[in-house]
């Protein structure tokens, strides 16, 4: 029995080892496919996701770059605006202060010889009186600043009013008595004093250039002077006092000019505030230059 169970169950054990072997090399087959197949799978999603990235950066670039492209034009435009609006400025302001002097003169050649009217002072008390009216209203309305006037203030800007008074008084006179074309011509000679003045006050000297147009400035004027037919004497020498006044104006503005501005409450002292300052304390000036020379009486009876 022990034999034939031996036998019997020698042949089979071969088929089962075979069988085995194959059931195993199958299912490490198996194990392998599955195994490529999720590194594969994994390959695939790094890849997938690789890609994913790299369509997103691209995508966010062009957004990027449409976004600077759209920017451009109105960036560009921006400071074409800008621009335009730093030119326009003082184009326009030139051309304000080109109108309003130029009608200023007129007004006053008009009044002073036409009408023969002879209270310049008061006309310049009337004019200095308005432009303080239209200061502090625009003040009020808040479309200018103006500092706050103060007693310091007032009593450092004295010399420079009596300077600006009397510039004022010589050119209405001068006006009164010598034709317009001449006035403008004989006040390029305020150049030349200022320069010299510059020269020996603030010890500022210009080039040779400069020299050369004021010189040809002086020889302008002198040769308007001896063609001038309407030659007036008093005109004449009340133009010379203007043009003397003008330039001790803007020389003892600019040294009294770093001081004024210590004496306000916000360190400076801009354009409008200087014309109220002017007009302001030009008036009792000259309502004691109206009562010494009578023009009250004139202007009364007139």
């Amino acid at each position: 029995m022990k034999s034939d169970e031996a036998v019997c169950y020698d042949p089979e054990e071969p088929e089962l080892s075979s069988l085995n072997g194959k059931l195993i090399s199958g299912e490490r087959e198996m194990v392998s496919t599955i195994d490529m197949q999720g590194h594969r799978t994994i390959s695939n999603f790094a890849a997938n996701a690789e890609h994913r990235t790299l369509t997103d950066r691209f995508f966010r670039g062009n957004r990027a770059a449409a976004g600077n492209n759209v920017n451009i034009p109105a960036d560009g435009d921006k400071k074409r605006e800008h621009g335009s609006a730093a030119i326009s400025g003082p184009l326009l302001s030139g051309i304000a202060y080109c109108f309003s002097s130029c009608t200023m003169i007129l007004l006053n050649k008009v009044v002073l010889s036409s009408y023969n009217f002879n209270a310049g002072i008061s006309l310049m008390f009337y004019q200095n009186l308005i432009a303080c009216l239209v200061v502090a209203i625009l003040s009020l309305c808040r479309a200018v600043s103006v500092e706050r006037l103060n007693w310091k203030l007032t009593k450092v800007w004295i010399p420079v009013n009596v300077i600006f008074v009397g510039m004022l008084v010589s050119s209405m006179y001068s006006l009164k008595f010598i034709n317009i074309a001449m006035v403008t011509i004989l006040k390029n000679v305020t150049n030349i004093i200022t320069a010299v003045g510059e020269w020996y006050i603030l010890r500022k000297r210009q080039n040779q250039k400069v020299w050369i147009a004021m010189l040809m400035m002086m020889i302008s004027a002198v040769s308007g002077g001896i063609t001038d037919l309407q030659f007036n004497p008093m005109g004449y020498t009340w133009q010379i006092m203007n043009c003397v006044l003008t330039a001790m104006y803007s020389l003892t503005l600019r040294q009294v000019m770093d001081r004024a501005k210590q004496l306000t409450r916000s360190g400076s002292l801009n354009e409008i505030s200087m014309v109220l300052l002017n007009n302001l304390l030009s008036l009792p000036f000259a309502m004691l230059l109206i009562f010494l020379f009578d023009e009250w009486k004139y202007v009364i009876n007139t």
